[in-house]
């Protein structure tokens, strides 16, 4: 309960500070350790990180992660947006060059590649592989997930018919489509990374992938 002494905690700057009764206040970058959540969560999965899991790799307590967080379904969704706007930005190259939708898809599919394969970080899509096996009981992270390749293939969708009306994708094409057939090679790729698959292996797939791409009459 606050008190005229006790100020409220502080949960939205980049250093929490949780005050306890007993002992020194513990201090902490929220950024740092939501990245290194991010990481956990890609790595092993929401389902089957343990809050202890959490607490260990974040290095805080318990007590800390729900101060800053709320909790572990908190923690996870403010995780999918780091990742979301980092690593899996995938999409904001879509517009890169609105005069040749072939070349954004292509380098969109190079850098998930690059993405999937990079050494620093867990291998694979997060958005594809933290939601696999949940149970009933992690419906709201499935839709959660759900939402975000479902955007995803929506802004896609968009910038496909963008070319179609600009003339350098066939007009016979249904963006739809072409969008859901990308949007599944690039789930394939994240699960073929997880399986070990190469960079070169992944650069393999996207110039394979490429090769299905409408030409123009």
């Amino acid at each position: 309960m606050k008190t005229a002494n006790t100020p409220a905690m502080e949960t939205d700057t980049a250093v929490v500070t949780e005050r306890r009764p007993r002992g020194r206040p513990l201090s902490f970058d929220r950024e740092t350790v939501l990245e290194r959540a991010m990481h956990v969560f890609w790595r092993q999965g929401y389902e089957t990180t343990s809050i202890s899991d959490l607490t260990t790799a974040m290095g805080i307590t318990a007590p800390s992660l729900y101060a800053a967080f709320g909790d572990k379904e908190g923690l996870y969704r403010e995780a999918v947006q780091r990742y979301r706007k980092g690593p899996g930005g995938y999409s904001v190259c879509m517009m890169s060059d609105p005069h040749d939708t072939r070349a954004v898809v292509r380098e969109l599919l190079v850098s998930a590649a690059n993405n999937m394969s990079c050494p620093e970080t867990p291998s694979g899509c997060m958005i594809v592989m933290s939601g696999v096996n949940c149970s009933p009981e992690s419906a709201d992270i499935q839709l959660l997930l759900t939402e975000c390749r479902t955007g995803f293939e929506t802004d896609l969708t968009a910038r496909i018919q963008h070319g179609i009306d600009h003339g350098d994708v066939p007009a016979s094409v249904s963006p739809g489509a072409l969008a859901k057939f990308y949007s599944a090679v690039l789930c394939g790729m994240s699960m073929q990374a997880r399986d070990g698959a190469t960079h070169d292996a992944l650069i393999a797939i996207c110039d394979a992938a490429m090769a299905a791409w409408p030409a123009k009459a």
